[in-house]
């Protein structure tokens, strides 16, 4: 029977049965810190958001936790920036030492590899990147800790250590209750963490990409080019945005010296991509800066890495297929290449459904919370584009919306046309073309 599920089945499976087990784990009563209490509610949306590398939460994870229940946390974090089949891929190299077609075939479909020839050496260098940038930056934060701000050595190692693998993976979680606020005018801590994010958030094939040809562009594929040139491009309109917009507001940025103000806004402009920490207050923003952050977090960072979003390649496909259309080009090219038009139909398949679910989950939280508009849309945006930031209503929300959410950072997290597919009885193949007729569009 399980040799006819199809590889996007399984991989929603084991999403599904890790969150589960997650849940299970968070439901024991060593998980939860002395004279609190947690309901499966509870226990369901944090190991979710943990699984889905978003960062809500209806808990202070500092202190509603206790250590046991962060490391279960710790662990979901990773496992969702691994990818689940990816991780239990890993697992099967090191105890066999090979890998079966099917196993490559559920691999190749997570990580988006497409071929399988390199498959082995792409899992083992999501293995090796992850672990190293996490390093990296847990020694960073462990001495700036230690050094800095009176922490004890073994608090700081498991503060250094949680922050360095929520930040690589894109998470968001953090065991401080004000999230990074009492680090908005420290550098080392905000770049350093900000290097992480934005590394996790290019994709592992990008990385290794960079990593073998940095100093030669012309050798980088499509996807690469567009990755990296509309990552910078949207973390530098982001800190202008968020700077711009928030720089007098003295419940946020208007404190602050013009350099930290920057800073803060850079850091910001960075957590949009998916992160979800912050440095200043999210619900003391203004109104309009939450509608531009609103785009930022659905236009994501990119495939195959630890970032949520429709993806900074589906916005630069939409973008360039806009610009096609308006030249009347007859073909859409991108950095001297032609782009296949069955990517044409996939981007614009995952924008629509992405958009139809954030209406109808916005629609109904507005209805059965009676919350604004501008609050709800945020939060709504916030956990499709498995981002983490909250203008602070997620506790609030009723039952029924927190449950909505959970299903909005699960789909999110695997990606619209791959949840689309796992529901799907069977594939369906055409043998036959009907006659083309043109409507009037515009």
């Amino acid at each position: 029977m399980l040799r006819r599920v199809r590889p996007v089945q399984l991989i929603f499976l084991g999403f599904l049965l890790t969150a589960a087990v997650g849940t299970g784990l968070l439901l024991l009563p060593a998980a939860t810190a002395p004279g609190e209490q947690t309901d499966f509610i509870h226990a369901l949306f944090t190991a979710t958001s943990a699984l889905c590398v978003t960062g809500l939460v209806v808990v202070d994870t500092a202190t509603h936790w206790s250590p046991l229940g962060q490391a279960v946390i710790l662990v979901l974090i990773q496992l969702g920036g691994f990818g689940v089949m990816t991780f239990a891929t890993v697992i099967g190299l090191i105890v066999l030492g090979r890998l079966s077609l099917r196993s490559k075939l559920v691999a190749a479909t997570e990580a988006k590899s497409l071929g399988l020839a390199d498959l082995r050496s792409l899992i083992l260098g999501i293995v090796k990147i992850s672990l190293s940038i996490e390093g990296v930056l847990a020694v960073v934060l462990v001495l700036r800790f230690y050094l800095s701000y009176q922490m004890g050595f073994g608090e700081a190692l498991w503060q250094g250590v949680f922050h360095s693998v929520s930040a690589f993976n894109n998470a968001g979680f953090s065991l401080f209750s004000d999230s990074m606020m009492g680090f908005v005018a420290d550098p080392v801590v905000c770049l350093s963490m900000a290097a992480a994010i934005i590394l996790g958030g290019l994709g592992f094939p990008v990385i290794i990409q960079l990593r073998r040809h940095f100093r030669t562009p012309r050798l980088w594929s499509m996807h690469t080019r567009i990755v990296v040139w509309a990552t910078t491009l949207l973390l530098v309109l982001g800190t202008a945005l968020i700077t711009v917009l928030e720089w007098s507001n003295p419940r946020t940025l208007g404190p602050l010296h013009w350099s930290e103000k920057l800073l803060a806004g850079f850091f910001q402009s960075v957590q949009t991509r998916t992160a979800g920490f912050n440095s200043v207050d999210i619900s003391a923003m203004e109104p309009t800066t939450w509608l531009g952050i609103d785009v930022l977090m659905l236009i994501g960072g990119a495939p195959a890495g630890t970032a949520g979003g429709i993806k900074v390649t589906t916005f630069a496909v939409l973008l360039f297929i806009l610009i096609t259309e308006l030249r009347g080009d007859a073909a859409v090219n991108i950095f001297g290449k032609r782009l296949s038009r069955s990517v044409h139909r996939q981007a614009i398949a995952v924008v629509l459904l992405a958009l139809a679910l954030i209406t109808v989950v916005t629609g109904v939280l507005m209805h059965i919370s009676g919350l604004p508009l501008d609050q709800v849309l945020f939060e709504t945006v916030s956990a499709f584009s498995t981002v983490g930031l909250s203008t602070g209503i997620t506790a609030d929300l009723p039952v029924l919306g927190r449950l909505l959410l959970v299903m909005l950072m699960f789909i999110g997290r695997i990606g619209p046309i791959t949840f689309a597919s796992a529901l799907a009885l069977r594939e369906r193949r055409t043998k036959y073309e009907l006659p083309k007729e043109r409507p009037i569009i515009g």
